[in-house]
């Protein structure tokens, strides 16, 4: 049976750090990019003042931007509201293959805006249910079936680093700080905190986080596996756009069938016999919808030394017996 309550979240966050980590210069063709809204059926947005969520649209990957820099993108109820549309209409739209969530003005976010929690005394009313109905941050809960990549900068912390870690890779910028600033006023981490962070970097680790509060810096997180990439500041998006451009350039039924499998290895297998069967019971169709025509290319000579993996070629040929031979 379904429970319905009312929570009453209280005041969060605030805190600086930096951490140094190597620098690398991101180089793209990305050509400007319109502004697009999924959840409009892919009407343009127009200007980007009073948005609180903005879309743009490039191809087959489509960002999604926090549009509140002067509260550095902490989260309302109607930016809750609008980010749950436009990831669910980019879930649903079949031209879309990636989506990269990040936030305007220098930061990702910074978890639930603490004023709007402060100045309204009916309080924020939640689904206890998670079947039922969204989370605070809106789409926390949300198990999508396509790649979202987020791209940080500045502060991700409480509600905002469990928007992160939505995503399946995270571009940070080098002076980027995540944490669970949350800690120190005693609002619990209710959108996915506790689940998925202990899954991505160890109990171990996320407790460590969980329980103190601190935060984390770039270079940590990396060597924590929080973060996938990092990056040199204010390159975050654009490094992010250019990932998501090379993952929507792979066959998309095997890269999601694989996707799905590992999701369900990790969260919702009951054994590793189950989690086996769920991998060749989806893999199986894609053998032929997909592997007899890219094995067909492979005999023709494409994709030899990795020329067109991830959308770069190699400084010279391949030698190895792998790439001379009828070998993947």
């Amino acid at each position: 049976m379904a429970l319905k309550h009312c929570w009453t979240l209280t005041p969060m966050l605030r805190s600086t750090c930096h951490s140094n980590t190597f620098r690398q210069t991101i180089t793209t063709s990305l050509s400007p990019i319109k502004s697009y809204s999924t959840a409009a059926g892919g009407e343009d947005t127009g200007t980007v003042a009073g948005q609180t969520v903005v879309t743009e649209r490039r191809g087959a990957v489509v960002s999604v931007a926090i549009n509140r820099p002067e509260v550095r993108n902490a989260v309302n109820r109607e930016t809750a509201r609008r980010l749950l549309e436009e990831l669910e209409a980019f879930d649903s739209d079949p031209d879309l293959n990636v989506a990269v969530l990040h936030g305007k003005g220098g930061n990702f976010c910074a978890g639930y805006d603490l004023k709007e929690l402060a100045n309204h005394i009916d309080s924020l009313k939640l689904e206890q249910d998670v079947t039922k109905g969204p989370g605070p941050m809106g789409p926390s809960r949300l198990e999508l079936s396509k790649p979202l990549i987020a791209a940080v900068s500045g502060f991700a912390v409480a509600g905002g680093l469990e928007l992160a870690l939505l995503a399946d890779l995270r571009v940070v910028e080098e002076s980027a700080v995540m944490g669970v600033f949350c800690r120190r006023f005693g609002v619990p981490l209710i959108d996915g905190g506790t689940v998925r962070l202990p899954r991505l970097i160890g109990l171990s680790r996320a407790l460590d986080l969980i329980l103190t509060g601190r935060p984390i810096g770039a270079q940590e997180a990396l060597a924590y596996g929080l973060a996938n990439r990092v990056v040199p500041d204010g390159q975050a998006l654009q490094a992010a756009l250019q990932l998501a451009e090379q993952i929507s350039a792979f066959p998309q039924q095997c890269l999601r069938a694989d996707r799905s499998s590992a999701m369900y290895s990790c969260y919702d297998a009951a054994s590793f016999t189950q989690a086996m069967q769920y991998e060749i019971n989806h893999g199986l169709p894609v053998i032929q919808s997909e592997a007899v025509t890219g094995a067909t290319s492979f005999t023709t000579g494409a994709g030899r030394g990795g020329n067109i993996l991830l959308g770069f070629s190699l400084q010279r040929p391949c030698e190895s017996p792998c790439c001379s031979s009828s070998a993947l």
